[in-house]
């Protein structure tokens, strides 16, 4: 039996790129997304043979869980990695958000977690060496401005991933995270509202290079995957100088004045 994936949030940005490259490697991928036409053309390119799709919300238990049906009839019952990539921003002063948005928020990048790895965990149980890596953020670091919601979520999924990890460790699955500042994905460059962040700290990074570190931490064993020197000059920083990471975080967040 071939090793498989399932990527949520697969139409576009990280999670195309993922499915791409997995797909190349061999490996069967489970495609889901809101975006129907994008999985479909994804499809086209990977090959039926290669990908299962399903247009489902990560947020929609009833549907989530029917993809995952159809998955596991097609892989024996069992998954190598679950990918929790699915996910939503919305950048701006929190009184310029809607309340609507903010929960939309919530609903996607953390509910959306706990429903993909509720129904995957029967399938990552029964395979040996599974793992669950999941989207995190530079912004999981300290709590953002113009990002305070989305921040908060990626605070929930790093420790979502820190506890998972130390649980399902007695059936051998392995929790990680991936965090990283801004991406070139459609979530950040199409965005209707920017964050003062995104111009100060800037957009480094593509969604292939993400998709290259998954590949990293689906046969590694690190716990928090992180890219770009940013990152790590962040994490060094509060760790050893902790008295900085409010002025820190109000330079790179907050334009003069503000």
């Amino acid at each position: 039996m071939r090793k498989s994936i399932f990527i949520t949030g697969a139409a576009s940005g990280i999670g195309r790129e993922t499915a791409r490259l997995f797909a190349g490697k061999g490996w069967f991928v489970g495609i889901v997304d809101i975006d129907s036409d994008g999985l479909h053309s994804l499809q086209a390119e990977l090959g039926e043979e290669n990908c299962c799709l399903a247009t489902a919300d990560v947020g929609d238990m009833e549907s989530l869980g029917a993809a995952l049906e159809v998955f596991s009839t097609l892989t024996g019952g069992k998954m190598n990695v679950l990918f929790n990539n699915a996910g939503i921003l919305r950048m701006g002063r929190n009184d310029t958000i809607s309340l609507e948005d903010q929960l939309l928020t919530v609903d996607v990048n953390v509910k959306g977690v706990l429903n993909s790895i509720h129904f995957a965990l029967p399938l990552l149980k029964q395979t040996q060496g599974a793992r669950i890596i999941s989207m995190c953020s530079a912004s999981s670091i300290y709590g953002m401005p113009e990002l305070a919601v989305y921040s908060a979520t990626k605070h929930a999924v790093r420790a979502l991933t820190e506890a998972f990890d130390l649980e399902f460790e007695r059936y051998g699955i392995r929790s990680c995270d991936i965090i990283t500042p801004y991406v070139a994905t459609p979530m950040v460059t199409g965005a209707s509202q920017q964050a003062y962040s995104v111009t100060s700290t800037g957009v480094n990074l593509g969604p292939g290079q993400i998709a290259a570190l998954v590949w990293k931490a689906a046969h590694g064993h690190k716990l928090h995957w992180k890219i770009h020197p940013m990152t790590y000059l962040l994490f060094f920083t509060f760790w050893a100088l902790p008295f900085l990471k409010r002025p820190i975080i109000k330079h790179l967040c907050l334009s003069k004045g503000n």
